[in-house]
């Protein structure tokens, strides 16, 4: 099995070497456009191989996509972040263009990939991704709910003092202070976690996760890449080794949920052929308001994509 990263910055080459300490896949390449990264990076894991015991090659390139031919595989993380006086719209044709570019390239050397979208803004990259690359939507897809709803498992476990092992929990809608976790679908070893736990310190806890990623860029001046990193990292381990997981998962819906035309974070069972099945959940009227409003604002951002006609 191969895989292939697109982009050896932080998240990307965290991606990578999470990947291949779980000693899955013959072959990893790490791709970037800055010449010696990627090879350097690459490099740097594989001779971690003999210390944590793992055979993985990890190989790093400079804008050849000829090496990442026939990849089962591969994760976009390519993009730049939003600096200083740079607008939402800005942000979205620059890393929109970028990541339509990878697209191009990714499918012309591996037609027949799962691609799994990291960059960011999440569901409009996933969109701009899908539209490129023309190919059946259970394999483009984007990595933010398994990231967000660690988060807030993590802040439970702190909070409960518990193992973040025993916690299970959904979240859906769009990657950002939209987003909507599901108390309701949230359990300690089976035990609702509404038994544990106060409505008032539980509301506190889905707030800080909601800017989960924000509270990162304060204390580091940067985004956060090892959690990404190792969520990116899961979905590709899930669709190599066939789990048939269930994840949230950035996807495109046509109808589930009364949805239309739209990225948006769902739970989906995931296997070797990538989405293979989108779950639709039972959710109650305040559920629903909150996943419509997350939608709508998915879509204005799905707009701006649009109506720059960049893809």
């Amino acid at each position: 099995m191969k895989v292939s990263v697109i982009g050896a910055g932080n998240v990307g080459a965290t991606c990578a070497d999470v990947l291949a300490q779980k000693d899955i896949i013959k072959e990893i390449v790490l791709l970037d456009i800055k010449d010696g990264v990627a090879e350097g990076k690459a490099l740097d894991i594989w001779e971690t191989a003999p210390i944590n015991y793992y055979s993985s090659k990890t190989i790093g390139v400079t804008n050849d996509y000829g090496a990442t031919a026939d990849s089962d595989v591969v994760v976009i993380t390519s993009g730049r972040p939003r600096s200083p006086g740079m607008s939402r719209d800005d942000l979205i044709s620059t890393n929109a263009a970028i990541v339509k570019s990878v697209t191009e390239n990714v499918i012309k050397h591996s037609p027949e990939a799962i691609i799994v979208v990291v960059a960011n803004p999440l569901d409009v990259m996933t969109y701009t991704a899908y539209l490129t690359a023309g190919i059946d939507s259970s394999r483009v897809f984007g990595m933010a709910g398994i990231l967000d709803t660690a988060r807030y498992r993590a802040f439970l476990a702190d909070a409960l003092n518990v193992s973040p092992k025993d916690i299970q929990a959904v979240l859906m809608g769009g990657h950002g202070d939209t987003m909507v976790p599901l108390p309701r679908y949230t359990t300690v070893s089976g035990i609702p976690v509404t038994e544990l736990i106060d409505k008032e310190s539980l509301d506190a806890i889905v707030e800080r996760t909601k800017k989960g990623g924000g509270e990162i860029v304060n204390l580091l001046g940067t985004s956060a890449w090892y959690a990404p990193g190792a969520a990116a990292a899961q979905m590709v381990e899930t669709i190599i080794k066939d789990e048939q997981r269930i994840f949230p998962v950035c996807s495109w819906l046509t109808g589930e949920y009364g949805l239309n035309n739209i990225y948006l974070g769902v739970p989906v069972k995931l296997g070797k052929n990538g989405i293979e099945e989108i779950i639709e959940l039972e959710l109650n009227e305040e559920e629903m308001k909150l996943l419509r409003a997350s939608a709508a604002h998915v879509k204005e951002v799905l707009q701006v994509l649009d109506d720059m006609k960049i893809v």
